[in-house]
């Protein structure tokens, strides 16, 4: 094959391979549903079974780079968390080492076949009636497609002759400084897609004797770096989570190589120690793929505890852009407005509004979280969360430059200001108390009955119209609709003991599960807390002092 040919078929494989990933994680947001999230749920804080999955799942296919991509795919659908992906990419670095076992041996790979996943799922697609079954057959054809561009990919260097595998060859024999074999390896992985491939070439160059077993070592720890960069592909269009996973894999990928470089370069300059211990296997590349399955296992299992650690050091390096710019800035106010004290005043009450819309939309989606356990709206709940805060620190700031600066009477409202913030961030903080407590019931396999659900949704309605004439008191500062306020306030505290005594006469009728009674009791609580704030956010304006004595 000529240089244009491989280069052709090299960006043919990356094409191909960027159009699966996207297939496949269309097709995984569509088909997967709660049973595939209990599973994932279930193993999310074991680091162990997490190791397990990535080392069985790359073992069978024979690539670390698909079980990556699988791993970006899942984060992508939201049916993972990101630290069982850092887990599972952990085992991936192991798993990919049996290629290198099957090289040593002259076995034949098995990742070509399943290119005929694409066949499969596209038959699914085409003659099935049922969409979920479509879906899967989406997730199947993204998949297989997957091996279609890894192996264009690494066909690209394929052939007697090919000028490109020829190039590498020359620097691979003509370099003996181990940093710079190292980086070499890196890049040739980096390039061929998937560190099995390159440590299949690597072994098979070792055995014919092209380079030696010290200059083939190197080449594999370069090689565990290298892979990185399927994954950095794989992120590119992915969440935020995605692109964590994918910074985790560089930190993972970097430290096991550092660490091991340090302690491998030195050894085996001053002793040779390395070389004679694996030369008692016997043969030369039976001998490199043993280094390539402890390198990377012993490297794994030292970082195994830290997973937690790399996962905060993703989060720190990979901000969530959108959350960061709802923070960044306040939607209506900045400092300049302190200058023209009126419209300061005009534009504060359209970020407290703001401000308000914000939490009214939090408590109405966590609710639904906590009876339906459905999280597919958990970034936005936290999200919303981090921006009602922004704003009440920053308002309050503003509130009190602005204080100095306005009329009596105006001075009068930036005071009921500063209470109605407050409260609206009070309701802020219960939307999340209801998202946590979600998570709580959902981790213990717990759900209210329908019953419960029905008398939940009784006293919402309530609160919901609190909502609703609040913001009628906030735009008319009509007594009529303070005194709407606080019948319905009152209403919320009747309906909190009728519906507690309800429930504890299905406890004692054993018609409940006892579990389920400190969450029942504290989201009644919770609802009829958040009807105070309300009401407080209502009377703010007849006394700015707080004082809810009515």
């Amino acid at each position: 094959m000529d240089l244009a040919s491989s280069i052709i078929q090299l960006l043919i494989g990356l094409t191909i391979f960027i159009v699966a990933m996207n297939m496949m994680s269309s097709g995984l947001k569509k088909a997967t549903g709660k049973g595939l999230k209990r599973i994932f749920k279930k193993t999310a804080n074991n680091r162990f079974i997490g190791l397990g999955i990535g080392t069985s799942v790359t073992a069978l296919i024979q690539s670390s780079a698909a079980t990556s991509v699988l791993v970006v795919g899942f984060l992508n659908a939201g049916v993972m968390t990101l630290f069982q992906g850092i887990a599972i990419i952990m085992g991936s670095n192991i798993g990919t080492t049996v290629t290198g076992l099957l090289v040593s041996m002259k076995s034949i790979k098995i990742s070509p076949y399943f290119s005929l996943l694409a066949f499969v799922g596209l038959i699914l697609v085409m003659f099935s009636k049922k969409e979920k079954i479509k879906s899967i057959g989406e997730v199947f054809c993204g998949l297989g497609l997957v091996f279609v561009g890894l192996s264009m990919i690494s066909g690209a260097f394929d052939g007697d002759g090919n000028q490109i595998k020829e190039g590498f060859q020359f620097l691979f024999t003509h370099i003996e400084f181990p940093l710079l074999i190292v980086l070499m390896g890196a890049i040739f992985t980096a390039l061929v897609q998937s560190s099995s491939a390159a440590s299949g070439v690597v072994i098979v160059l070792v055995g014919t004797g092209a380079i030696s077993f010290t200059e083939g070592m190197y080449l594999i720890i370069g090689a565990t770096i290298g892979t990185w960069f399927t994954t950095f592909i794989a992120s590119l269009n992915g969440n935020v989570n995605a692109k964590r996973a994918c910074y985790a894999s560089l930190l993972i990928k970097l430290t096991v190589s550092i660490i091991g470089l340090a302690i491998i370069w030195p050894v085996e300059a001053l002793t040779g120690a390395i070389s004679k211990f694996f030369g008692l296997f016997p043969t030369a590349e039976l001998s490199t793929a043993m280094f390539f399955v402890m390198f990377s296992a012993i490297g794994m299992l030292i970082l195994l505890p830290f997973v937690k650690l790399i996962e905060k050091a993703s989060i720190f390096l990979v901000k969530d852009k959108e959350a960061e710019e709802n923070k960044k800035k306040l939607k209506f106010l900045d400092d300049r407005m302190l200058n023209t004290p009126s419209v300061a005043m005009m534009l504060t009450k359209q970020e407290i509004e703001h401000m308000f819309n914000l939490v009214k939309t939090n408590i109405s989606i966590a609710f639904n979280e906590v009876k339906t356990l459905s999280f597919e709206s958990s970034g936005m709940i936290e999200d919303i969360e981090d921006t009602v805060d922004y704003i009440n620190n920053a308002v309050t700031k503003f509130l009190i430059n602005l204080s100095n600066k306005v009329t009596l009477e105006d001075e009068k409202t930036v005071g009921s200001y500063f209470h109605i913030i407050n409260d609206i961030e009070r309701i802020g903080d219960h939307a999340y108390n209801f998202h946590e407590m979600a998570k709580t019931i959902d981790g213990e396999e717990l759900s209210f009955s329908d019953t419960a659900k029905a008398e939940f949704d009784q006293l919402m309605s309530v609160v919901m119209h609190m909502f609703d004439v609040a913001e009628k008191c906030f735009e008319t500062h009509d007594m009529t609709d303070i005194n709407e306020l606080k019948e319905l306030e009152n209403e919320t505290d009747r309906l909190k003991n009728v519906l507690t005594s309800k429930h504890f006469d299905r406890i004692s009728s054993g018609n409940c599960d006892i579990k389920m009674s400190p969450f029942y009791s504290s989201l009644v609580g919770e609802l009829e807390r958040v009807a105070d704030h309300l009401f407080n956010i209502g009377y703010a304006f007849i006394n700015p002092t707080g004082d809810t004595k009515y």
